[in-house]
């Protein structure tokens, strides 16, 4: 009688079932030893710099470090939350002022404050005020001429959320309302300051055009109160429809209604023929407002710096032809970095121990010709060995005015 093979190997199996036991216990046992030797993980968040952890019956707890309240902290069920808010209100907390408390703090400051006993201290008090923030941020982007997207940039933000995390930082439009806000309080405060204002006002007006072809008009008032203190105020800053002079004179009186102007004792202006002809208009207003000295026979000055001007720029064309030639030279070195790398080079070389660089004139601005000329005497010398070392130089200037290169005599 034979027994099949399968049956035999069945049997086996079963006859000795324990063999495969001691694997199974061999890997729960390691696995147990796993999680003995498994660290617990590192607490991330920063708020457990305030809280200290406490295992009791009743399950984890977080203790307040200031006030002693405690709350549940499983990590499975609880989270940072509670314990963010409670932080946010403690009022043991040493950097937490309630809103409705007047209570302010202490804090150093740069600025030396004087104190009761005549001598100074660096010791101050400082109240967590959002409306005092606001109107510092929007006298910052006034003053320092920023753009109103500067306060969402990523930068920005991360600096008050570390210096100030209490305030909520506002976007470029309630930037904008804001120093909207504040150019209508200080207008109101000038207003009242020449409506209480006992002498007459004095105004100075220039126009000119931009770049994108926009005509523009500035105003500015200046004033001695009532505490013999001269002050200087722009009025407007406007574009005008043209530089004709009854557009000038039209724009100029709306100006004054608006600030409440009437006892205006002279306007500045240069010498152009339109400003006669507003001076006139504003003249004949002025007159029927009847505030106006000897009917506005002196109201009309004349720039006396635009008069200089005038002056140094017709004697300066007894020379032109000099100008002509030192202007192309430094015209023509400062078109490209290659030559003005090699001038400097020159300059080196002739060893000529001076902080001055090349300076290029406006006409407009006699003082701007003098810096120029200044500048070139005293590099005399790198201009000739410039002119040795670059052809084109010489070739260049000889077809412009003046025919050739500056040299000694000029």
């Amino acid at each position: 009688m034979n027994n099949p093979r399968p049956m035999a190997t069945n049997v086996g199996v079963n006859d000795h079932p324990e063999q495969s036991e001691p694997e199974t216990d061999q890997s729960d046992c390691n696995k147990k030893e796993e999680g003995v030797k498994r660290k617990r993980m590192k607490e991330r968040s920063e708020v457990w710099e305030h809280f200290v952890k406490e295992d009791l019956p009743s399950g984890r707890q977080a203790t307040c470090k200031y006030c002693g309240m405690s709350y549940k902290c499983g990590a499975k069920k609880n989270g940072t939350s509670v314990l963010w808010a409670h932080i946010n209100r403690c009022r043991k907390y040493p950097y937490n002022t309630p809103k409705d408390s007047k209570q302010s703090l202490l804090s150093f400051k740069s600025a030396k404050v004087t104190s009761t006993a005549g001598g100074t201290s660096g010791l101050t008090y400082h109240k967590f005020d959002a409306g005092c923030i606001r109107k510092a941020l929007s006298y910052m982007v006034i003053v320092d001429e920023l753009p109103y997207k500067f306060v969402e940039g990523v930068g920005f933000r991360h600096f008050c959320g570390v210096m100030e995390p209490r305030f909520n930082v506002p976007s470029r439009i309630t930037v904008a309302k804001d120093c909207f806000e504040t150019y209508l309080t200080e207008k109101r405060k000038l207003k009242n300051q020449l409506k209480k204002c006992n002498s007459r006002v004095s105004l100075t007006t220039d126009t000119w055009t931009s770049i994108q072809q926009i005509n523009y008009m500035c105003l500015t008032v200046h004033f001695i109160d009532n505490d013999w203190k001269l002050h200087k105020r722009i009025l407007n800053f406007c574009p005008i429809s043209s530089h004709r002079g009854d557009d000038i004179g039209k724009e100029i009186e709306k100006c004054l209604l608006d600030w409440g102007l009437e006892k205006v004792m002279c306007i500045t202006v240069d010498n152009a023929s339109s400003n006669d002809t507003a001076i006139g208009y504003l003249r004949r207003k002025m007159n029927g407002w009847k505030t106006g000295v000897l009917k506005g026979r002196f109201i009309h000055m004349r720039c006396v710096a635009h008069i200089v001007n005038l002056v140094v720029s017709d004697g300066l064309k007894t020379v032109n032809e000099s100008i002509q030639r030192v202007r192309h030279a430094v015209t023509f070195i400062k078109q490209s970095p290659a030559r003005l790398q090699r001038f400097k080079k020159c300059v080196v070389d002739e060893k000529i121990n001076t902080k001055k660089g090349l300076c290029l004139d406006v006409p407009t601005r006699w003082n701007s010709t003098y810096l120029m000329l200044s500048a070139a005497i005293e590099l005399e010398d790198a201009f000739e060995r410039y002119s040795e070392e670059d052809p084109h130089y010489l070739l260049d200037l000889s077809e412009r005015d003046g025919k050739g290169s500056p040299d000694a005599d000029d």
